[in-house]
């Protein structure tokens, strides 16, 4: 028996992410709020995509659009596709500067195919959505902040990812720094060593455990929490000014990271009135985004 798809427009908010927050490469994410709005029907012909804000002009508006690719994608784990669908995207996340926004465009993909499906909500569970992301994303890392909110922590395990949500701490206060250039995941990957010394990653190990423990309980430490030895220091020569605003942070005692992979940067503890990062940084204060890509719609309740 086929599926019965929603006629009601479904939408969904999806969070800004950073990843790795200094040691925890790979494995620890956080929620911002700083959202793309999308918003999705059923047609009865093609897939298209209409985007304001944020690579506006520069991305498909067809079947190519990372949206659709992941809504394609999810229709395909559910059982079916329908004949097509509008999708319209107000994109807030700036485009690949380490803020997420594949991993934004990919679970707001599989959240809006789960929203118009009836049933779709329980025929492709929170555990299902998380390892479809992470396949398609190639990491849990972004993707699991934004489905599930707040701060997580996500590893790799038998079929796929997983991931558990941990709630954050009053006294965390994300800003982040979004510079002009940009940045691409697989280049800054491409600087990283294939082997690191022990002590190195036993430092990392220990850093990433008390990251854990600053962020959910005491914020006072995320200074000396925020040191990394794995991944910043073999960045840094592709990423010169990313370099030297997180040195330039970190010399006034501000827990100062790079976002993801670059170029942005991510602040985690109060920056001072009078610290200018420089003309070519834009400075945005956040809060902690708590419930991640949430789908909202008349019929959601049947989903």
């Amino acid at each position: 028996m086929g599926l019965t798809f929603v006629t009601e427009p479904v939408s969904v908010s999806t969070p800004a992410t950073s990843a790795n927050l200094g040691p925890g490469f790979d494995a620890l994410g956080l929620a911002l709020t700083l959202h793309d709005d999308l918003t999705a029907t059923v047609t009865g012909d093609s897939f298209r995509v209409s985007v304001r804000g944020e690579g506006a002009g520069e991305l498909s508006e067809n079947e190519d659009h990372l949206v659709v690719r992941a809504m394609l994608a999810a229709f395909d784990a559910l059982g079916e596709r329908p004949p097509g669908v509008v999708v319209e995207c107000h994109n807030r996340i700036p485009q690949a500067r380490g803020l997420g926004s594949s991993s934004a465009a990919i679970v707001g993909g599989i959240q809006l195919a789960r929203g118009l499906v009836a049933g779709g909500l329980g025929r492709l569970d929170d555990d299902d959505a998380l390892r479809l992301a992470a396949r398609l994303e190639g990491h849990p890392d972004n993707v699991a902040p934004c489905l599930l909110g707040g701060f997580t922590i996500a590893w790799a395990e038998g079929p796929g990812a997983r991931a558990v949500r941990l709630r954050v701490a009053d006294g965390v206060r994300p800003t982040v720094f979004v510079p002009t250039e940009l940045g691409y995941t697989a280049s800054a990957r491409a600087a990283l060593p294939s082997n690191v010394p022990h002590a190195d990653a036993a430092f990392n190990a220990g850093r990433a455990a008390l990251l854990t423990h600053a962020l959910t309980e005491d914020p006072g430490l995320l200074f000396a929490a925020t040191e990394d030895r794995l991944h910043q220091g073999y960045r840094a020569e592709a990423m010169p000014g990313t370099a030297s605003l997180v040195a330039g942070l970190r010399s006034v005692g501000v827990a100062a990271v790079v976002s993801g992979a670059g170029p942005s940067v991510l602040a985690l503890s109060e920056v001072p009135a009078d610290f200018h990062p420089g003309t070519e940084w834009r400075a945005e204060t956040l809060g902690v985004d708590a419930t991640g890509a949430l789908v909202k719609g008349s019929m959601v309740e049947l989903a």
